[in-house]
């Protein structure tokens, strides 16, 4: 029997079921999502579920889930969906020299919520370290994302396949128009958020900074709204914060600025701005000590929220002197 398993030509010698697969490749059915021919095959039918020659199975992982944080003593969380969050900063799990250096910039940053991507399981190596086994589920909520993903279809497949990984349904959603900026495609992205929020899903997503389609987004259900600084990966700052601005000030769902952050100066500004949150993961991964910059970014966030809440000064054209003039020697 000749089968295609994650894009590699495979031959088995007899008819096997989904469960027996598995078992030959030596992969723990536990640990993850497996789809014959584009459908999705549910674990509690592995055993009956018999595979045919020609077929073509991919098999994708990362367990876990995470659980939502404990209700916090301050009534100033982040909510999402429903959940309640203590960090309003938001890390991703890409681009670090290796795992150990992932979980201690992480841990640095004081984030709840990471980021990861779907990817298919290196059935060659079936034994491969995973992200859960140094980031706990229990301890962090998982953010599946559709990085990479160019085509509503594409993410939603992404994503359903997440769903039945580890069962998450807050999710992040992005579909990219361009390899070169990174920029979403937002027409795409719309469709595909409203396939994802009909079928249960709570979407964040990366979006343009256009306060049109935000108000779209909204209307469409997606849970929080996630405006780009820059693009991806740049490290520019923010690069429209009027834009940014109208956006949370229509927004009734949280606004979390969503790339293109390369310092803590950028996420402070963001947060003054009164986004409710800043996503970020280049300019921590990239950072000459990840670690180091992790807590600085984790510091900006939250200075930047308490400049907010605080109320800044108004802007004077002159100066205004802090000691009184008057009774001068």
């Amino acid at each position: 029997m000749h089968l295609t398993i994650n894009g590699e030509a495979k031959e088995f010698a007899a008819s096997l079921s989904v469960e027996s697969l598995l078992a030959e490749l030596g992969i723990d059915r536990r640990r993850v999502a497996l789809e014959r021919n584009l459908e999705i095959v549910p674990r509690s039918a592995y055993g009956e579920t018999l595979l045919k020659d020609g077929d073509r199975v991919e098999i994708v992982q990362f367990v876990g889930g995470g659980e939502e944080a404990a209700p916090s003593a301050v009534d100033d969380v982040l909510v999402v969906a429903g959940r309640r969050v203590r960090s309003r900063l938001i890390v991703g799990t890409g681009k670090y020299r290796d795992f150990d250096e992932t979980r201690a910039a992480v841990e640095a940053s004081g984030a709840d919520i990471v980021t990861v991507a779907v990817r298919r399981v290196n059935i060659a190596e079936p034994g491969t370290p995973m992200l859960s086994e140094y980031l706990d589920p229990a301890r962090y909520t998982y953010l599946p994302n559709t990085a990479g993903c160019f085509t509503a279809e594409e993410a939603v497949r992404t994503l359903r396949l997440a769903r039945e990984a580890g069962g998450w349904t807050l999710v992040k959603l992005e579909v990219l128009g361009d390899p070169d900026t990174l920029y979403p495609d937002m027409p795409e992205t719309l469709r595909a958020a409203e396939t994802l929020v009909a079928e249960g899903f709570d979407v964040m997503v990366y979006c343009s900074d256009d306060p049109l389609y935000a108000r779209k987004l909204e209307a469409a259900g997606c849970a929080a709204i996630m405006p780009l600084a820059a693009p991806i990966g740049s490290g520019l700052g923010i690069q429209n914060p009027v834009n940014l601005r109208i956006i949370v000030e229509r927004a009734n769902v949280p606004v979390i600025v969503d790339a293109g952050v390369g310092t803590a100066s950028d996420a402070a500004i963001a947060m003054e701005l009164g986004c409710d949150g800043v996503l970020m993961n280049t300019a921590i991964a990239e950072a000459r000590e990840p670690v180091r910059m992790a807590r600085a970014m984790k510091l900006a966030v939250e200075a930047g929220r308490e400049a907010y809440l605080a109320g800044r000064m108004g802007k004077r054209r002159y100066a205004d002197p802090s000691s009184p003039l008057a009774g001068l020697l």
